[in-house]
């Protein structure tokens, strides 16, 4: 049975150089389960996707700034990867705060690919199994987490995926976690 989230909005962050794959199934996703996606960005206009990291996707328009989204106005958090755009939301202070209130506040997080970067930073994969791109395994791991390499992983509302090929697990599970709701903080 399909999960619904009605009147629920979930918040995807992202800059330049998302995945586009991983950008526009989960908001299909979401937006098929009755929930309202919005797009964060660090600065208005367009964010520009890739397609696999190399080739140039489409543009997408950004509905509020990192300056002007509350986090509390959210029931759920999105991170789409993709290299460029997860090592630039890593270091943005903006975007590891908006991170961290959605782990301080139990809200449902789920994150694909290299999106877990800023998870890392945010302090949010410590004590949790979850899964990723590969190639962070041994970042999560020094960051405390526990590294498996499945198609999903959900941990205490946290959603984990691999990779562009995990979209039809990721993208359910992650519906269901929405429609489940707040989870203990942490």
């Amino acid at each position: 049975m399909a999960h619904s989230i009605s009147g629920k909005r979930v918040a995807f962050l992202l800059t330049h150089g998302v995945e586009q794959p991983e950008l526009t199934e989960p908001w299909k996703a979401v937006q098929d389960a009755g929930g309202q996606p919005v797009l964060i960005a660090p600065e208005k206009g367009e964010v520009r996707a890739m397609k696999g990291d190399w080739e140039r996707g489409d543009s997408f328009p950004v509905d509020q700034t990192l300056d002007e989204a509350d986090p509390a106005d959210f029931d759920a958090l999105v991170l789409p990867g993709g290299v460029i755009n997860a090592d630039h939301l890593r270091t943005d202070r903006k975007a590891v705060a908006f991170a961290t209130h959605f782990k301080d506040t139990g809200k449902p997080i789920a994150a694909i690919c290299h999106a877990l970067w800023l998870l890392a930073e945010a302090d949010v994969v410590k004590g949790r199994e979850l899964t990723s791109y590969k190639s962070l395994a041994t970042d999560l791991k020094n960051a405390g987490a526990t590294w498996v390499d499945r198609e999903v992983v959900t941990d205490r509302g946290l959603t984990t995926s691999r990779h562009p090929g995990d979209l039809p697990a990721f993208c359910s599970t992650m519906i269901e976690e929405i429609a489940e709701g707040q989870h203990a903080p942490g």
